[in-house]
């Protein structure tokens, strides 16, 4: 039913613990019955189409039905577009609520032109719970702390199966996964994975402790440089060629260009980068041009081609390479790479070193700046899925780090929605008396929940303006609140006002020791972009 899709979502948002969430969901794929559980799994996995129902219509009903300033104001306050609308909305509702299947299917069945009369329909019939269950279904931003990798891993739980088995099936599956349920339950047989290039679960490593170093033996190990791209797979099998992210999306469509080079019968493992290898390698900014997209121009494909650095090899002409060992999967992919388009795959290179000293200074000083540090993998072991401990190892350089002074606040988003904790921060365009204060970056992490508050009250204490859901803080040189910002780089942005966006930006922790006056200035970050790009034309 509807109403208990709802109690699963409300309860998921307000659970923190991951163990937690994991319980509510397996008990969830327990009692509810199929379909529904397949199209709540959907849901929550990002795989829901309803193309006819779009949020902003969602807001125009809702303007239609009450007040509009009391709707902004209310949606302003929670935060959540679903929760403001399924707990204002006018009525009661019905008791006669239909299941979520039923729900779905009458969604995905709308056209366009039809939309309100539907949507309406539904919201003036549920109440409030199933309003909510409704609207998320709808606007597809679930905002529940739920990972698909976590919902697979409820399913592993679940079913009592290897969540290594769940990734491999996954792309052959379709909703509402009804054989998938049915062999979770001991009700049928494992289905059969047909799709053509299956994605294969990624073997992933862990940041190397100070403790490690006395464990592993370097001559053991290949070194291989980090570069600053994205984890993809790279396959092709029976004419089919898919490209993947890291957690199994298929985000081929952005990637047209890569994908018509990928003529080969393989599973490459690798990074995906713009430039022109081997020497030109642009940055995440100049990425992120391709990401996230459903088709790409042909401008954009000239202006930032993609390449993969590849460094491993998981099959080739039919054979699963898994099993072998790492140093006999590098030379079957050193042959394979020789015959492929170079401007669209080359090697990462394998390095020795014979201390950790001299790791050390290659980690602090790489020969290129999209380099974040190191790789380490032990050449005699298989390809695991997972994150084994000891196998991989990354060993990333020390991040940058600001002092910026907070602008604005906007609340957040679920379990924060009551705070506001989404924060935009600058630096002194100039000298602080004379300068004003630039916006460089936002940053919603890397505070705990103590300062959360505390930032929360300083912020509806010091608020000389608001603008929608955001609020200006107070930010003079005498007066202000200065951070501490860590970021992983630097690259120069037409949409930013400061003309640099940050890479990966995250307080660092609070300064309430210092006056706005001290804080940075953007010509000390612009002197770091110029020794960044440097290093990038060296």
């Amino acid at each position: 039913m509807m109403r208990d899709f709802a109690e699963l979502l409300d309860r998921l948002v307000f659970t923190p613990s991951r163990n937690g969430k994991l319980k509510l969901m397996q008990d969830y794929f327990a009692d509810a019955p199929d379909p529904d559980r397949g199209y709540a799994l959907a849901a929550i996995v990002g795989d829901l189409d309803i193309p006819g129902i779009k949020p902003a219509l969602l807001r125009s009903l809702a303007e239609e039905r009450l007040d509009p300033i009391l709707f902004r104001y209310s949606y302003d306050y929670v935060g959540d577009l679903a929760e403001t609308i399924s707990l204002i909305w006018p009525g009661e509702g019905g008791q006669d609520i239909p299941s979520l299947h039923e729900t779905v299917q009458r969604l995905q069945s709308t056209s366009r032109s039809d939309a309100a009369r539907v949507i309406v329909d539904l919201l003036d019939h549920m109440p409030a719970e199933a309003r909510f269950a409704l609207l998320k279904l709808v606007t597809g931003g679930m905002r529940i702390g739920v990972s698909a990798r976590l919902a697979k891993q409820a399913l592993a739980g679940f079913g009592d199966k290897g969540i290594i088995e769940i990734e491999e099936l996954w792309h052959g599956l379709k909703v509402p996964y009804v054989e998938l349920f049915q062999w979770l339950t001991g009700e049928g047989e494992k289905p059969e994975n047909a799709t053509k290039a299956p994605f294969r679960p990624v073997m992933l490593s862990h940041a190397l402790e100070e403790a490690d170093r006395r464990s592993v033996s370097l001559a053991d190990y290949d070194i291989e440089w980090k570069w600053d791209g994205i984890r993809v797979q790279a396959v092709c099998e029976g004419g089919i060629a898919r490209l993947y992210s890291r957690t199994g999306d298929d985000i081929s469509g952005a990637f047209p260009d890569l994908v018509a080079a990928m003529d080969f019968d393989a599973a490459i493992d690798g990074e995906l980068l713009v430039g022109r290898p081997p020497h030109h390698v642009g940055s995440f900014s100049d990425l992120q041009q391709r990401l996230n997209r459903k088709t790409v121009s042909a401008k954009v494909q000239t202006d930032f081609p993609v390449f993969v650095r590849a460094y491993d090899l998981l099959q080739c002409d039919g054979e699963d390479l898994r099993r072998l060992p790492l140093e006999l999967r590098r030379s079957r992919l050193d042959r394979l790479i020789e015959k492929l388009n170079p401007t669209r795959f080359d090697q990462s290179e394998v390095m020795q070193f014979s201390s950790w000293e001299e790791m050390e200074r290659a980690r602090s000083n790489p020969p290129h700046a999209i380099i974040e540090g190191l790789m380490l993998k032990d050449r005699s072991t298989e390809y695991i899925a997972g994150r084994p401990k000891g196998p991989w190892f990354k060993w990333k350089r020390d991040p940058f780090t600001v002092d910026a002074v907070l602008l604005y606040a906007q609340r957040g988003h679920g379990k924060r929605s009551s705070f506001y904790s989404d924060y935009t921060f600058g630096v002194w365009d100039g000298e602080p008396v004379a300068g004003g204060l630039v916006p460089v970056g936002k940053a919603y992490f890397g505070f705990t929940d103590e300062e959360l508050r505390l930032i929360d009250k300083y912020v509806r204490d010091h608020t000389v303006d608001r603008f929608g859901p955001v609020r200006a803080v107070k930010a003079t040189p005498q007066e202000g609140l200065v951070i501490e910002v860590a970021f992983e780089g630097l690259a120069r942005s037409t949409r930013h006002k400061s003309g640099i966006a940050m890479r990966f930006p995250r307080i660092s922790r609070l300064r309430w020791d210092k006056p706005p006056a001290e804080a940075d200035t953007l010509e000390t970050l612009m002197a770091l972009l110029e020794e960044v790009e440097t290093a990038r034309r060296g």
